[in-house]
């Protein structure tokens, strides 16, 4: 982007809540241990990683870097801010496509028991940079994590 471009910036919030039939402790599992996070949380088949790494801890940071198959490059990076045991964790992460800042957002996951399943409730505020990213397109990419990470849960993948 050069110099002489306009600069923008749009905030803005969005609330996903996802049921899903596993317990607790499962899905916490899901969301913070290394080797299940890798089962359901990137681009999958479709991505070349070049980077990544999660280190599940306040301070820690999360880096998913690479190139999607005939496009362009992208780099997720996060730092864990606040972890309750099986509660909620919070962390900001940024995104960058191609060298580009995206977004910069602070995301918080909350989950608790409900019945014999869990109910996890994924609220993102974000700012979004110079017309290069749209809240509407995070919330659907956002939504289909959370639908692979329920795959995964029910023994999908």
């Amino acid at each position: 982007m050069s110099n002489d471009t306009e600069r923008s910036q749009v905030h803005a919030t969005f609330v996903v809540e996802r049921e899903y039939p596993a317990p607790i402790e499962q899905v916490w599992r899901a969301l913070s241990d290394n080797e299940a996070r890798d089962h359901w949380f990137g681009g999958g088949s479709a991505f070349d990683t070049e980077e990544k790494s999660h280190d599940f801890r306040v301070g820690g940071h999360g880096v998913e870097a690479g190139q999607w198959h005939g496009g362009p490059k992208s780099r997720f990076f996060s730092t864990y801010t606040d972890i309750i045991d099986q509660q909620r964790m919070v962390f900001t992460y940024d995104m960058w496509v191609d060298d580009q800042h995206l977004s910069t957002s602070l995301t918080t996951i909350a989950v608790e028991t409900q019945g014999s399943g869990t109910l996890l409730t994924y609220t993102e505020q974000g700012v979004h940079f110079d017309g290069l990213d749209s809240v509407e397109g995070r919330e659907e990419g956002t939504k289909g994590l959370l639908d692979i990470l329920g795959s995964y849960l029910s023994g999908g993948q």
